[in-house]
């Protein structure tokens, strides 16, 4: 059975914001910056509160390059320098020439200018100015130049981390989570984890007809040795493209998550793929509230009833909050249309949450309940039904792209089919 039906009725909302790009998190690196505007101070202090700066501290002050100059001359300058100046070319040259006198060899210096010249451009990167900025600037620029400075060319792009959590339990987020997987892996052909943090009863072992293993629990274990040769030995793989990483889901011993060594975890997984599934399981923990605020992506999955929309709310208003330069969380509406259930309409719990849907998958225990009994993905089971075009909406929409692409003979044998249906007419 092919896709392509499900590929041409449904497409992305126009109104779905677009990914953001993938920034790597900022190593253990101090920063001062030192402005001569009050604008460019306030994006440096939101720059300094992102996510992606989790490791690093930022010290912002204001008076331009003659405060940076008073600051260091008896002290050593940090990793990175970021001066501001709203003078003209010899007025910054000069000053730059008096800052190159308390400058320590190994600091890199970013400029932020009010001039936009390319030859200045070029005559301060040959006397040794890291970057040069034309303001106004943005926070998520000085992060980037940042992330830029510090990572090895050579390295492979930092694979994109989305979390997936369920505003209650057994509103089918982990359902949701793992077929996204499966269609990166089968429509995009990118390689993809799915991480399994319900210690005690994951299913992504069952899902996937993969039960056994202990590779999270043992990674969480063994958070000074995780690397690529370790993790390759703890996935789980299920095709050339999906591996797991899946939880014990037993209950014969406690496995206690640490925030920093979950993260350590992710890093690892996320240098050696580009996309990381992550099941969050509904509970509230530190390192539950962690993923998801560090997540490139946050997915919350609700039914339409109250205590899904008050913990809906709850979970947005917060991410809202601590990630200001990042999408607000995208939100899955399943299991619409129970039967004699009362529910809260689409449109008013949107509403109150400030956030539209990105798919609303409808009630469908035939499907769901067989792919569950049979470990399989929904499209596999019922390729037709509305929740897997639901699905593949939110595949597309998570991967950024209009639709994945189609393969050739496919396409072939779906015509060949139109075309004997219109000879019977």
């Amino acid at each position: 059975m092919t896709n392509e039906a499900a590929m041409e009725q449904v497409q992305p909302a126009a109104s779905a914001p677009a990914p953001e790009p993938v920034v790597a998190l900022i190593p253990r690196i101090n920063v001062a910056a030192f402005c001569d505007d009050q604008g460019t101070a306030q994006a440096m202090q939101s720059a300094g509160a992102d996510r992606r700066m989790v490791q690093a501290h930022m010290d912002v002050h204001l008076g331009g390059i003659p405060a940076a100059i008073q600051a260091y001359t008896n002290a050593k300058t940090p990793d990175v320098l970021i001066i501001e100046s709203t003078k003209q070319r010899d007025g910054l040259l000069n000053d730059l020439g008096h800052l190159a006198h308390v400058c320590d060899p190994g600091s890199k210096v970013i400029v932020i200018g009010h001039v936009n010249d390319v030859l200045l451009y070029r005559e301060l990167v040959n006397q040794g100015i890291s970057e040069y900025i034309v303001a106004p600037i943005h926070q998520l620029q000085i992060i980037e130049h940042l992330a830029g400075m510090f990572h090895d060319p050579e390295a492979s792009p930092v694979g994109k981390v989305l979390a997936f959590v369920g505003a209650k339990g057994g509103v089918g987020s982990s359902t949701i989570a793992h077929n996204v997987g499966w269609m990166f892996s089968k429509h995009y052909a990118t390689d993809t984890v799915i991480t399994d943090l319900d210690m005690a009863f994951g299913t992504a072992g069952l899902n996937f007809n993969h039960e056994g293993g202990q590779g999270i629990a043992e990674a969480l274990g063994s958070m000074d040795r995780v690397d690529q040769t370790m993790l390759n030995r703890l996935l789980t793989k299920y095709s050339d493209r999906l591996s797991l990483l899946v939880a014990p889901s037993s209950i014969d011993r406690e496995v206690e998550i640490e925030e920093d060594a979950l993260s350590a975890v992710l890093n690892v997984v996320r240098a050696n793929v580009p996309s990381v599934i992550v099941d969050v399981p509904n509970i509230w923990t530190p390192w539950a509230k962690s993923v998801l605020v560090h997540a490139d992506e946050v997915i919350i999955t609700a039914t339409p009833e109250l205590a899904c929309l008050r913990n809906a709310k709850n979970l947005v208003d917060l991410l809202k909050a601590a990630r200001p330069n990042d999408n607000p969380p995208r939100l899955v509406m399943n299991q619409v249309g129970i039967p004699k259930r009362p529910e809260i309409p689409i449109a008013e719990f949107s509403k109150a949450l400030g956030v539209e849907p990105a798919v609303t998958i409808p009630f469908d225990p035939l499907t769901f309940g067989t792919a569950s009994s049979n470990g399989q993905m929904i499209e596999e089971v019922a390729v037709k039904s509305d929740a897997a075009r639901q699905l593949v909406v939110l595949s597309q929409i998570l991967q950024g792209q209009e639709a994945p692409p189609k393969q050739k003979g496919k396409a072939l044998g779906s015509l060949k089919a139109k075309l004997a249906t219109l000879r019977k007419k």
